[in-house]
């Protein structure tokens, strides 16, 4: 397959990584440079459309273009409501933050039930299994592994653990392959930061509210 990746680096290598050097890759940073190569591209992983949202704009006129966006931060709802419904391509949501894609499972969302039948198709090509979760932001696994994140900072503040004894409880307690400060780290607490701030404003849920030791770490980054 010729697959179009639009991200950073470690996005690019990600991919490679969890579906092999077979399919041919073309790779950019940034929307504008990258939507000449969408008509001609099997599939599209786009990482950064939830950063900018309104460069959903060029798969307007895509029609037939397979398209997978980050929707951790953004829901496929809101993509194609913000384009006021006039995306053609066909867009699916995945996880895409960091660390994440390289998984025996594509965590994967779609607007439309009829969608699903070609999600399979898609990911018999890509040799991958796939887990459909609801189209809302932070998907499933973002979701709770930001919460607990937010949960040990929330401890860390109230001065009742350090960040290496809650992440070595975390391994031995729950058999997680990172603890909670580890993943901040390799997912990046700008995007954990970020998820937590939308999937609090779209569920207003107390356990999503951002701990103000995160914050102040996010806002002197």
């Amino acid at each position: 397959m010729n697959i179009l990746v639009i991200g950073d680096p470690i996005n690019l290598e990600e991919c490679k990584l969890k579906f092999d050097d077979q399919h041919a890759y073309t790779f950019e940073q940034d929307h504008r440079e990258a939507e000449r190569f969408v008509a001609g591209s099997d599939l599209v992983f786009d990482f950064i459309l939830d950063e900018e949202p309104f460069q959903a704009e060029i798969y307007a006129d895509k029609e037939g273009a397979n398209v997978f966006v980050n929707t951790a931060k953004v829901s496929l709802a809101e993509l194609y409501s913000l384009s006021d419904h006039k995306i053609k391509a066909n867009l699916f949501g995945f996880n895409g933050l960091p660390t994440f894609v390289n998984r025996s499972v594509l965590e994967v969302s779609v607007l439309r039930p009829a969608d699903v039948e070609l999600l399979k198709i898609l990911c018999d090509r890509l040799v991958t299994d796939f887990l459909l979760v609801e189209d809302r932001v932070g998907l499933v696994t973002p979701r709770i592994i930001c919460m607990i994140i937010n949960e040990a900072y929330y401890t860390v503040q109230d001065g009742t653990a350090s960040r290496d004894d809650i992440d070595q409880a975390m391994k031995l307690g729950t058999n997680y392959p990172f603890g909670p400060f580890e993943w901040n780290n390799r997912i990046g607490i700008k995007h954990v930061y970020e998820l937590l701030e939308a999937v609090y404003e779209d569920t207003h849920d107390e356990r999503y509210k951002v701990c103000p030791l995160l914050k102040r770490e996010y806002l002197m980054m």
